[in-house]
C-alpha cells in the first residue's frame, strides 16, 4: 500500500508548478541570451531545461502513482508557483541570478514536500526529493561560482 496524504499531493502539485515556471524561464533565457557568454550559457540553459523537463514528468507521474491528479494548465502553474516570469531583456549575469533565486524557491518547496512525505512514510516521494535537492544544490553552487566577480 502506498503511504501518502493530501498535503503531500498538494505540495507536489506546487512543486510541479514551480518546475514548469522554471522550465519556461530557462527556455526564455536559452532563446534570448546575448553577449560574450552566449555559447556557454545557451548550452547551460538548454541542459537545465532538459533536466527540468524530465523532473516535471517524474513529479506528475509520482502524483499519479499516489492516485491523484497532477495540475496541467498554465493558469494553474502561474497561480500555484512562487516563480515568476522573467523579462526577455535581462543580461547574462541577471539571468543566472534569476535562476539562482528560482533554485532557492524550488529547494524550499522540495523541503516542504520532504517533511510531509516523512510524516506519511512515503518512501517513493522521499527518494525523488532527496535526489532533486542534491542535484539542485550542486547546480546552484556551480552557477553561483560562475556568477562571482573575478
Amino acid at each position: 500500500m502506498i503511504n501518502t496524504n493530501k498535503e503531500t499531493i498538494e505540495l507536489l502539485n506546487v512543486l510541479l508548478a514551480d518546475y514548469h515556471m522554471y522550465y519556461q524561464k530557462l527556455r526564455n533565457f536559452h532563446w534570448n541570451v546575448k553577449g560574450r557568454n552566449f555559447f556557454e550559457l545557451h548550452l547551460k540553459f538548454e541542459e537545465l531545461y532538459e533536466d527540468a523537463k524530465l523532473k516535471i514528468d517524474e513529479i506528475a507521474e509520482r502524483i499519479l502513482t499516489l492516485r491523484a491528479k497532477p495540475i496541467s494548465n498554465y493558469s494553474s502553474f502561474i497561480e500555484k508557483s512562487s516563480i515568476k516570469e522573467a523579462s526577455t531583456d535581462l543580461i547574462d549575469n541577471e539571468m543566472v541570478t534569476s535562476i539562482l533565486e528560482d533554485h532557492d524557491i524550488i529547494l524550499k518547496q522540495l523541503k516542504l514536500v520532504t517533511k510531509e512525505a516523512e510524516k506519511a512514510e512515503d518512501d517513493g516521494t522521499l527518494d525523488i526529493t532527496g535526489t532533486y535537492i542534491a542535484d539542485l544544490e550542486k547546480t546552484s553552487w556551480m552557477l553561483d561560482a560562475w556568477n562571482q566577480k573575478p
